[in-house]
């Protein structure tokens, strides 16, 4: 039997992530016989997160490594924590699982994934199906790589034209069966260790979103496949931590990390001239859709003070030039 160690980084949903950790821990719930150990770390959260681990603590064990930090490393920098203390253990696991502090098992999806990557040695990474509590339909959770045209049509959203160029869509769907994908969500996704330490895990400039693409990214230049594992369930409250959701994430400002990260990601694995294209993409997508949804009398989907924020934190670096606070 293999093993696998489960990570959650938790900021500020610490009692969702307690239930995520009740969740692996449910004695009801074999994992298919394999050795299963627990890593939390908590990301200096302000929700008075240390003292309810610690309480939690007791009734868990030593079945549970808590990590308790003073800084918010963010997801990746979190994750790797707990990745490189694994790299000095004289027997690493064979899999690890990410888990988000919002998600929780619906089913054995520990199993399910360990299988489907024993049975798959092309396999690197392999995602779980994600449904919001409470509902029956799936949630999308499985995505194409981003580009130009996917980065126009998303800002510009406009029917006639999304339909058109639905084949570049970075989300591929919900509804989905067990197949091959660009890349999963990080809320429940199981990895080799040996693929990843050797990639060097988690790229520690990203402070949090577009991490998980570039490391499957890497990943699929290595050679690796990444897929979708429709029989493995998990139900994700998305954006508990950080309130950028699929749901609003047009309708509210976005914090400055999301604009470094994604230049940062365009930049490093595409060059400077290609991210500077994509940035053009969604400049003119923005702009037309703010144009149409006048004219149309509907809401436009742009974050706001996109311009000044995109500006600020994406564009400037892309140029050269250090980005500015705008808070």
């Amino acid at each position: 039997m293999a093993k696998i160690a489960v990570i959650i980084v938790n900021y500020n949903a610490t009692e969702l992530a307690v239930t995520a950790v009740n969740s692996v821990l449910d004695p009801a719930r074999r994992h298919g016989g394999h050795e299963v150990s627990v890593h939390l770390v908590d990301n200096a959260s302000t929700d008075g997160g240390a003292a309810i681990l610690e309480k939690a603590r007791i009734g868990w064990g030593d079945r549970v490594t808590l990590y308790l930090e003073t800084t918010n490393h963010g997801f990746g920098r979190g994750n790797n924590l707990v990745l490189h203390k694994l790299e000095t253990d004289p027997e690493p696991p064979e899999f690890v699982f990410l888990l988000n502090p919002d998600a929780q098992l619906k089913n054995d999806a520990i199993e399910q994934l360990a299988t489907f990557l024993e049975t798959h040695p092309k396999a690197a990474m392999a995602g779980a199906r994600a449904y919001n509590p409470g509902d029956p339909n799936p949630v999308t959770a499985a995505f194409r790589f981003p580009g130009l045209v996917s980065t126009f049509a998303a800002s510009f959203n406009f029917g006639p034209v999304t339909r058109f160029l639905r084949r570049f869509s970075v989300a591929i769907g919900a509804k989905l069966d067990t197949q091959k994908v660009d890349w999963v969500s990080g809320a429940a996704v199981m990895a080799r260790f040996d693929v990843w330490r050797d990639l060097g895990f988690f790229d520690p400039e990203y402070f949090l979103y577009y991490e998980e693409v570039d490391l499957t990214l890497r990943c699929a230049r290595a050679g690796w496949e990444c897929w979708h594992v429709a029989e493995a369930e998990v139900v994700h409250i998305e954006g508990a931590s950080t309130d950028v959701r699929t749901a609003n994430a047009g309708r509210t400002r976005r914090p400055a990390y999301w604009y470094h990260s994604w230049q940062y990601y365009f930049r490093k694995n595409y060059g400077r001239a290609y991210a500077l294209l994509a940035a053009s993409a969604w400049i003119k997508g923005v702009a037309g859709n703010l144009i149409l949804s006048r004219l149309r009398g509907r809401q436009a989907i742009a974050p706001k003070q996109f311009f000044g924020d995109f500006w600020a934190n994406g564009l400037r670096p892309l140029l050269g030039l250090k980005p500015v606070s705008r808070d």
